[in-house]
């Protein structure tokens, strides 16, 4: 049986995977891009259900005590994000490319729990702590605290680009070569 791909998209929060994300499903309208469930709040800029669904921790815990997800993390000790199973194992059984951002943590557990299927990894590199930082900081309000959870997240993070399949590097101003790059890396599995 020809069985579909997972694609991981991997990265630092603000390295740019939702943005690379939005410009592959425009190129790639026949892949599934499965839709998280999490317990942060709603940016104003968000619709549920476009790139989350939010729930409440009681519903999210419930679903997961339930076996309803195929993994979910908690990051930082505060919010919890989880993928129920049914968006990934029937698009990757009918031979689908399935696309997904993850955390580090959430790769590890995927290659686990579906290791019958081909998983690719990305890495999407943003480049120093300080030029991140200032992405970060000209996209939304965000508080000294978040700010340092993030620099947090960037160090346990970066490692991760070791074990990548692929690297995408995505510095300030390099968005149009790092769009090149993931669909050269996107098509080459397509054709495998």
């Amino acid at each position: 049986m020809n069985t579909g791909t997972l694609v991981l998209f991997v990265g630092p929060p603000g390295s740019g995977k939702g943005t690379l994300k939005a410009f592959v499903r425009t190129q790639f309208p026949e892949a599934v891009f499965p839709m998280s469930w999490t317990t942060r709040p709603q940016r104003p800029s968000e619709a549920d259900g476009d790139t989350y669904h939010f729930v409440d921790e009681d519903t999210f815990r419930h679903a997961a005590e339930a076996g309803e997800f195929l993994e979910w993390v908690s990051l930082d000790g505060s919010h919890l994000y989880g993928t129920p199973k049914s968006q990934y194992i029937p698009p990757l059984e009918a031979g689908k490319l399935v696309i997904r951002e993850v955390e580090p943590q959430g790769v590890h557990s995927l290659q686990k729990l579906l290791s019958e299927y081909a998983i690719k990894t990305i890495f999407i590199d943003p480049g120093t702590w300080d030029d991140l930082a200032r992405r970060i900081i000209a996209r939304a309000p965000i508080s000294a605290e978040e700010l340092e959870n993030r620099r947090l997240r960037y160090e346990r993070e970066m490692p991760f680009k070791q074990e990548a399949d692929f690297v995408i590097e995505n510095p300030d101003g390099g968005l149009e070569a790092a769009r090149r790059s993931i669909m050269e890396v996107l098509k080459s599995l397509v054709q495998r």
